[in-house]
């Protein structure tokens, strides 16, 4: 678990009292100690500038910043950071933001989370692969009361969690990012037959099958359907496999690490003899793959979650003015999954996941004074003081179900165009 201590007003001493029971390994790695633990420069100026007479609003960030889904996972922890980056000295509050990476590993994650967790941390931003996230809340979050809300888990397992209301997700579930690749697999290639090629995890096998279902719900047929672990030397004869029976297009589920070895063997092996389209979905929308797999992948195109809130456009403009980059996929999820956490803390008024699990509605339902992106500090001061409000994101309107998930999104189809994804087309869905 690492400090994000840059820019925030942290007491460094209410940290160590709140960490006393976690591991003297825990603790370094907080502090910037640990071997791998990379903390900003400043931070230690930033640690001395904490209020003592100001409340700490504490939100934990639990991401993939290494592992098959690490090249993803740094860009949508940035997109929790910045609230806190916002923030900072807008509020009578002490923004406390701590971060700790799940190597998109389930009993790493689960070792992070209960770091967090030990250390006070009442509501986190995470997981982000569905496998760690089902495993995290079950084993860490929930036992605890302690507030998960993923930015980009997308399993249809999750909404089922008997999780006591703890368990929230700024993502939509792949029960509807199925049917929209299949509707467009066969609108825009006018494809009959598909071989599908996916992760060996929740997130893999659960998508791909909402897509068969939606696909042969249509009229189509799923002529192979292949299994992959992460990270392979080699992906060939998973290939040959779905891609046997010459099927009409090619749907591939997985995370950045994995792609670039599978495609380089069916640009290697393969494009030759079966030039088809591929179509992939967000886990693989990285603009750094066609680099690394050292082709121009003009034949892929993808389904992803779209940023479509009333506070897109000043996120993305505040996210590249932060990072020095434009953000990526679930970038804005994240976002939207920190601001409501800020805004429920300050509305309960105490580090407490129960308070904060109660208040997370009454800060996002309709009704009250309009909270988007561009006003969050004043958002965060209204709900300090008891006012109605309603926060808008920048991914989403935020209007969470009964069951914790988002009731509404948008989809972008892109299409690898010189190198990187541009979107082509949004497409609008109800939850």
């Amino acid at each position: 678990m690492s400090r994000d201590t840059d820019t925030q007003r942290i007491d460094r001493r209410k940290f160590l009292a709140a960490g006393a029971g976690v591991g003297a390994a825990s603790i370094a790695g907080c502090l910037g100690g640990d071997e791998g633990v990379e903390e900003d420069d400043g931070a230690d100026d930033a640690a001395d500038d904490g209020d003592d007479d100001l409340r700490d609003i504490m939100v934990g960030i639990l991401m993939p910043e290494t592992g098959d889904l690490g090249s993803l996972g740094v860009g949508i922890r940035d997109g929790a950071r910045l609230v806190a980056r916002q923030l900072d000295g807008e509020v009578d509050f002490n923004l406390d933001f701590a971060t700790g990476d799940t190597q998109t590993d389930p009993q790493a994650g689960i070792s992070e989370a209960d770091s967090l967790v030990d250390a006070g941390y009442p509501a986190i931003v995470g997981a982000a692969a569905s496998n760690v996230t089902l495993q995290v809340t079950r084993q860490s979050f929930i036992p605890n009361q302690v507030v998960g809300m993923s930015p980009s888990s997308t399993s249809p397992a999750i909404t089922d969690l008997d999780d006591d209301g703890y368990i929230f997700r700024t993502a939509i579930s792949d029960a509807l990012q199925g049917p929209v690749a299949a509707d467009f697999a066969m609108d825009e290639f006018g494809a009959e037959t598909a071989g599908t090629l996916y992760l060996n995890d929740d997130y893999g096998q659960a998508l791909e099958a909402a897509f068969v279902d939606a696909f042969e719900g249509n009229g189509g047929e799923a002529l192979n359907r292949v299994s992959f672990e992460p990270e392979q030397p080699s992906y060939s004869s998973q290939l040959e496999n779905a891609l046997d029976d010459d099927p009409d297009l090619l749907f591939v589920i997985g995370f950045p690490q994995s792609g670039i070895q599978l495609f380089r063997d069916y640009y290697d092996g393969f494009q030759d003899d079966v030039d088809l389209p591929i179509l992939v979905t967000d886990g693989l929308i990285d603009d750094d793959l066609p680099g690394e797999v050292g082709d121009d992948m003009e034949n892929v195109w993808a389904t992803a979650p779209a940023a479509a809130g009333p506070g897109v456009e000043f996120f993305r403009e505040s996210y590249e003015a932060e990072w020095g980059d434009s953000a990526g996929v679930f970038n804005a999820e994240a976002y939207d999954a920190a601001a409501t956490l800020v805004l429920a803390n300050a509305a309960a008024g105490d580090n407490d996941g129960t308070a904060i699990r109660d208040a997370i509605r009454p800060v996002t339902d309709p009704g009250g004074e309009l909270i988007t992106p561009e006003n969050l500090a004043e958002g965060v001061e209204l709900a300090a003081a008891g006012e109605e409000i309603e926060y808008q994101g920048a991914a989403s309107e935020v209007i969470f179900d009964d069951n914790g998930d988002v009731a509404s999104a948008s989809y972008d189809i892109s299409r690898v165009v010189d190198g990187v994804f541009e979107v082509q087309e949004t497409v609008e869905v109800e939850n």
